[in-house]
């Protein structure tokens, strides 16, 4: 071996890349195969899961053909794919780009994991990376940055990836057995956890939309809302806690109870509401559970199969059909947790149920700690991935952490804005962003921007603070940050995924309901917000109808027209946002029958959905008597699947 290290930063690395992919192939199942909840739920999740299937037979091929020559090719198509994915090509190209990516990483894991017994540090090390790297960016990613940084910064991590690959040693994953007794298998329990741990990494434990998303948690006057504010620094914490826990053994008897409880709490929390303390525990008991299995096997055979005595190619098939079913772990909890939005059940199971299983491998892993220098020249020795030296661990742990707190300098949000004389009249748009993604399937925050730039209120629906489908982006800081605009976020189907108010006027006090679902499968509600137009209030409410399957969402409709009445007591209201109903439907009318005003009536028809070719009127502005609506338009763009719609409103 050319350095005893090689291999837990050759797999950090791959980690890292494999990720990047992830987070642009998992949006593109959705809005590109999904077509924006078009193709069936069922059909949709069987096209994901099938590409974790066909990664099964990754172990077989490494077994035949060898760990080496399958996990450099592998390395290469992984990395085509990611600096592919760099150039943005959006549409079929990159679905089918993320597609071949993903499958690549898969069998990269597989053959890596057919010579590597001790992937804990590197697994560790490269969620933890990534993450960081992702805060660093402000949550968006390189690949859907573009320009000069993208590609400068591709070009350093995916070159020094294929490198390491491609200098790594020559593991023997093809060999066969020497032995004829069964072999208790070195590392295939943290094999197993890769693809869970990726998932709680993601969704919940390493996540810097969740961190920036958990940051505000209201004030008196805002009970419950988010807020303007930088979750960087808890980001920070949880970075700490996670690789501490991870790359530093704690008592074995101590560390097998606390752990799994830890993470056991975070997920529950998580699915409850409660982030801050939710990806905290989580990260400290994903770690935690991860260094639990660093042994070097399951039984009392477990040394001498450390050693090479006993880890041939059949030991090496084992852990690599061990990273496989985990990653079939991550897919199909990831899957189940997003069809419920589409197939109406309770999902808050699923990453409690993954928290469970890591909980339970991690804690019946054996407790005595493998040695740190395998004899690496032993016959059919795989490569040992021995434990770090501790000044090299204390370093890439202080690194890490001090990165994550900087992304809250680099990131500052928009500050409250500051009181201003009245206005006459005020530019309010009011737009559906489908989480940030275009018609071509890209995350264009750029273009969104442009077309919100110059209002002075914004209504969003369908935001997305931190959704790991959709890759782990805080839309709403992204984009707050382009209009230099502070918000005000209310959550709907989860804690981050939701919609919001933007003002260049002061957010004075807000309240928000949650709207009874009457059979629709994903979750809505109504935000108000009032705002100090130099003395003078505006209420604004913002809401997204969700509707049943087949019926008006005409229940909902009533719900929000009467807390919009309630909510403005007397004051000067916009009401708006995409309400899934068209101008003839009873749900419309129960806006117009509360007494407000269809302040998009001068322009009508106006067709807002679908973005290409729009054909129906689903989203709309409302105000109270008194105010007057012109200039209104809804702008041709694709930048969403929706129109937004913008207008004047002059004040009485």
């Amino acid at each position: 071996m050319r350095h005893r290290h090689l291999s837990t930063l050759t797999l950090a690395l791959g980690i890292a890349v494999l990720l990047d992919v992830l987070r642009v192939w998992l949006p593109s199942v959705i809005t590109l195969f999904g077509r924006a909840a078009e193709t069936p739920a069922e059909l949709l999740g069987a096209f994901a899961l099938g590409w974790f299937l066909l990664a099964l037979a990754a172990p077989a091929l490494v077994r035949r053909t060898g760990a080496a020559p399958v996990g450099l090719v592998a390395a290469v198509v992984l990395a085509a794919a990611r600096l592919a994915l760099t150039a943005q090509p959006g549409g079929p190209a990159q679905l089918w780009l993320a597609c071949a990516g993903l499958l690549a990483g898969l069998v990269w894991l597989a053959a890596t994991a057919a010579s590597v017994p001790r992937p804990v540090a590197g697994l560790a090390l490269g969620m933890a990376g990534n993450a960081v790297g992702h805060a660093l960016l402000g949550t968006e990613d390189l690949v859907w940055r573009g320009g000069v940084l993208a590609w400068s910064l591709s070009a350093l991590l995916v070159p020094a990836f294929l490198a390491a690959s491609a200098a790594g040693p020559s593991p023997t994953g093809a060999g066969h057995g020497t032995t004829g007794r069964r072999i208790r298998v070195p590392g295939r329990r943290a094999w197993l956890l890769c693809g869970p741990a990726l998932l709680l990494a993601g969704q919940v434990a390493l996540a810097p939309a969740l961190w920036s998303a958990a940051a505000g948690t209201g004030s008196p006057a805002f009970p419950g809302l988010a807020r303007p504010g930088s979750g960087a620094l808890p980001g920070a914490l949880a970075v700490l806690l996670f690789l501490a826990a991870a790359l530093f053994r704690a008592p074995a008897r101590v560390a097998r109870v606390l752990w799994p409880l830890a993470l056991l709490a975070g997920s529950v929390l998580f699915v409850t509401g409660h982030l801050v303390p939710a990806y905290l525990l989580t990260a400290a008991g994903l770690g935690g559970c991860l260094a639990l299995t660093d042994t070097t096997g399951d039984g009392p055979a477990a040394a001498d199969d450390a050693a090479g005595r006993g880890d041939d190619g059949r030991a090496g098939a084992r852990r690599g059909r061990a990273a496989a079913l985990g990653m079939l772990v991550f897919a199909v909890a990831t899957v189940a947790y997003y069809a419920a939005y589409d197939l109406g059940y309770p999902n808050g199971w699923a990453p409690v149920a993954t928290a469970v299983l890591v909980a339970l491998v991690a804690a019946t892993a054996p407790l005595r700690p493998a040695p740190t220098a395998p004899d690496p020249t032993a016959p059919g020795a795989a490569a040992p991935g021995p434990v770090l030296p501790t000044t090299v661990r204390v370093a890439a742990l202080a690194a890490l952490t001090a990165l994550a707190g900087l992304a809250a300098v680099l990131h500052v949000p928009p500050a409250q804005a500051r009181a201003t004389a009245a206005p006459a009249a005020v530019r309010v748009a009011a737009y559906n962003i489908r989480m940030g993604f275009g018609l071509d399937g890209r995350l264009d925050l750029d273009a969104l921007a442009r077309e919100l730039r110059g209002a002075d209120i914004v209504l969003l629906s369908e935001v997305d603070r931190g959704w790991w489908l959709n890759g782990g982006h805080d839309t709403l800081a992204l984009l707050a940050r382009r209009l230099e605009m502070p918000y005000v976020f209310a959550p709907a189907a989860d804690p981050v995924w939701g919609d919001a108010v933007l003002s260049r006027f002061p957010a004075r006090s807000g309240q928000a309901r949650r709207l009874t679902a009457h059979g629709a499968p994903t979750g809505a509600q109504a935000l108000g917000v009032t705002l100090d137009l130099g003395g003078r209030e505006l209420a604004v409410v913002a809401t997204h109808l969700q509707p049943p399957p087949g019926r008006d969402p005409v229940e909902q409709a009533r719900e929000v027209a009467a807390f919009a009445g309630r909510y403005a007591a007397g004051r000067p209201l916009v009401l708006g946002g995409d309400l899934n109903t068209e101008p003839a439907d009873p749900a419309f009318a129960e806006f117009t029958g509360a007494g407000l005003v269809d302040a998009l009536a001068p322009a009508r028809p106006l067709r807002t959905s679908p973005a290409d070719d729009p054909r129906t009127q689903i989203d709309h502005v409302f105000v109270s008597p008194g105010l007057t609506a012109t200039e209104v338009r809804a702008p041709r763009t694709e930048a969403s699947d929706h129109l937004p719609v913008t207008l004047t409103v002059t004040l009485p």
